[in-house]
């Protein structure tokens, strides 16, 4: 092999590394025939299997039916399509310039000069280590039945229902379960075979010399032993002589007992693996979400949460350990994966790195929660993480391990039972916006300049007049720190009032949290934005 065409191909090669245009149109190939997580591919399967079913009804039909121009035309564009998709697929089985441009590079390195022989023959051999695979084989089957003049390979119709298995995802797990039995099979199989050639072998020596027997040959002999074996009896060929109805006797119970090890191979199999193909499916399903939630724990929290999310229209996925609270969550109808949420591994399948915009660990066990949030936190650093915390001091352990946001629903109850002694009115919203009341609602007001808030004490705009109740006060950026009982400085230099005394002075900036009815938030807030605009100096 000279030189100069060693050179070219090895130029071309790098021409094809270095090419967006080549590298897109790969990877479009690629998601439509290999990716399971290509949004396209699905698309693409239903119709390889309608023009397979098609041409499959088509030629059934020509049987005692002379074919069309439409039929003759049809076939041979589906026999196109096979061909271009049997060569898509090797091409994209590896990456054949890459092989050339190592090999090359490895020559410069050592200096040693670049054969190309050598090259092409790994290529050969990868590219036949696909068309060797069972697939593989069916496809390229499947392609000869089209070629007319060819009538005794349309034989091979049968492979084009074979290809069925590439596109059908249910057929794909059914071989898959079964095939994790293999060896259970290849001893059956084995066992099938040994008795079936024993009782072949003595019906022929016991029927074959009497005349009315219909066994004359070893062939029909097998013929006999196998439909027996099975339980089928066709009845076209009995043993005539006692010897070999003794035969058929005992082939009858060794074949109930064969079809009975052989249904608890298939019993024990998708007993084994009815779970993992749930699971799997439910992978498939969060696949298809976007800007979800994902909720770690369905106790008395976790269901809680997830009401409201029902109520606002998030999507959401469930994971939690315990078997009882998963059918609870799939008796309502909801998405639930029953399984540690621990496992990085589980959280990459759930999308965590995908489309998932926010966790929420509210599992009972503060351990769990710690490790989960340390888990997300590590597999993506931008997702927002919610934690519950149960005690004090896991607090910070969970806001180091990367909690955005650590909720201690202990402490909350308490702050809101005491709250329901000196603020009846602030209970009664609360209870409305927790028990999910209609109308009831938790709203931010933002104090406009010049409006009738701006520079007002608390005293003075009767919130309880408003049939609303002040929940607390986010102070505007840069303001200056006012006086009040419980301030919580926050990340963003800002500070939070929470129930500020009724002496506090608003500022133009600030943002009050007020709960009570949609409509009297709706009502204080257009008061705002209109007196802004009529108090606006010219």
């Amino acid at each position: 092999m000279t030189a100069a065409p060693a050179h070219h191909l090895v130029r071309c090669c790098y021409a094809l590394a270095a090419s967006p245009g080549y590298r897109r149109t790969k990877r479009f190939a690629y998601d439509l025939l290999e990716n399971p997580a290509s949004r396209l591919r699905p698309y693409f399967d239903m119709a390889m299997c309608a023009l397979i079913l098609a041409t499959v009804g088509l030629i059934i039909h020509e049987v005692k039916n002379p074919p069309t121009p439409f039929t003759l035309v049809f076939e041979d564009t589906v026999m196109y399509v096979f061909i271009a998709e049997y060569l898509a697929r090797m091409w994209v089985w590896n990456d054949s310039h890459r092989l050339v441009i190592e090999a090359w590079e490895r020559a410069e390195l050592l200096g040693l000069p670049f054969r190309l022989r050598p090259v092409l023959a790994a290529l050969l051999r990868q590219k036949w280590a696909y068309a060797t695979q069972p697939m593989a084989i069916i496809d390229l089957l499947a392609i000869l039945p089209s070629y007319r003049p060819l009538r005794t390979l349309r034989f091979f119709l049968l492979f084009r229902v074979f290809k069925l298995f590439r596109y059908t995802r249910s057929i794909n797990e059914f071989a898959r379960v079964l095939a994790e039995k293999r060896f259970e099979f290849y001893t059956l199989a084995t066992f099938i075979g040994f008795v079936v050639f024993a009782s072949a072998t003595a019906i022929y020596i016991l029927e074959a010399h009497v005349e009315t027997s219909h066994v004359n040959t070893l062939y029909d002999a097998v013929y006999w032993a196998v439909i027996t074996i099975f339980t089928v009896g066709y009845g076209d060929i009995v043993p005539k002589t006692p010897e070999g109805r003794l035969v058929a006797i005992v082939l009858v119970v060794i074949g109930v007992a064969v079809i009975s090890f052989s249904t608890s191979i298939v019993v024990n199999a998708f007993s084994e693996k009815m779970q993992t193909m749930r699971d799997r499916r439910l992978y498939a399903d969060t696949e298809k979400l976007h800007d979800y939630v994902i909720v770690c724990g369905y106790g008395r929290v976790g269901e809680v949460v997830v009401d409201r999310l029902v109520a606002t229209g998030t999507p959401f996925v469930i994971i939690d350990r315990h078997a009882k609270n998963i059918l609870r969550a799939k008796a309502q109808a909801r998405l639930a994966i029953c399984d540690d949420a621990v496992r990085a591994e589980l959280l990459g399948q759930v999308g965590i790195t995908r489309g998932a915009k926010s966790i929420l660990c509210v599992t009972g066990d503060d351990v769990t929660n710690l490790y989960i949030t340390l888990t997300a936190r590590q597999m993506n650093p931008h997702i927002r993480i919610v934690s519950r915390a149960n005690k004090s001091e896991t607090v910070r352990k969970l806001r180091l391990a990367g909690a955005d946001h650590v909720v201690m629903p202990y402490e909350i109850v308490g702050l809101m039972a005491a709250e329901y002694i000196h603020q009846p009115v602030a209970s009664m919203a609360l209870s409305g916006i927790l028990s999910g009341e209609r109308g009831m609602a938790m709203d931010v007001v933002l104090v406009a300049a010049h409006s009738l808030l701006d520079g007002r004490r608390i005293a003075d705009i009767g919130f309880a007049a408003r049939r609303l109740t002040l929940f607390g006060v986010l102070a505007a950026p840069g303001a200056v720190q006012r006086p009040a009982l419980i301030r919580h400085p926050l990340a963003d230099g800002r500070d939070f009032y929470f129930n500020p005394p009724a002496a506090f002075t608003l500022q133009a900036g600030d943002q009050l949290i007020v709960l009570g009815r949609e409509l009297s938030i709706q009502h204080l807030r257009a008061q705002v934005e209109a007196s802004a605009l009529a108090r606006r100096p010219a």
